[in-house]
């Protein structure tokens, strides 16, 4: 008797993040977030790059300066990843993600991590995410000594 090892191909649905690359709507950003989980590092990092190209989606822009920070995809890149921070923080989004670009760009500037250290700008950015609500940058900058 002959078995085989190979199951006949799944149909796949059209929310399979792999279906996402090419579509034309904002959602897919969030599937960069599932192929990134998976371990689809390669599909995360094209999505990711597309939806910033296409959209200026901050989301997209955090979830890539993560990847570039830890170095999953490739080897760490902390310019890459402030960059992105950076240009996130500069944004106003509604989602708010904006704001937690701020809190990391300016705890890069803080500390010098892929950037010149700025810990004048770093406080500012820092004290603005805090207005904003971001609780960790005010604990962070009392952390340091600073007042929020």
């Amino acid at each position: 008797m002959f078995f085989s090892l190979s199951a006949p191909a799944a149909p796949t649905s059209e929310f399979a993040y792999t279906e996402q690359l090419d579509s034309d709507k904002r959602m897919k950003c969030l599937y960069g977030y599932f192929a990134e989980k998976t371990g689809d590092h390669e599909f995360a990092v094209a999505i990711l790059e597309d939806c910033i190209a296409r959209w200026n989606d901050v989301y997209s822009m955090l979830l890539l300066a993560q990847i570039h920070e830890n170095g999953v995809y490739a080897p760490p890149d902390p310019a890459r990843s402030t960059a992105l921070m950076k240009r996130g923080a500069t944004m106003d989004d509604e989602a708010g993600y904006s704001r937690l670009a701020r809190y990391h760009y300016g705890k890069a500037l803080y500390e010098g991590f892929g950037t010149q250290m700025d810990r004048m700008r770093g406080r500012e950015y820092l004290r603005m995410a805090a207005s904003e609500g971001v609780t960790d940058a005010c604990e962070y900058l009392q952390a340091k000594g600073e007042s929020c």
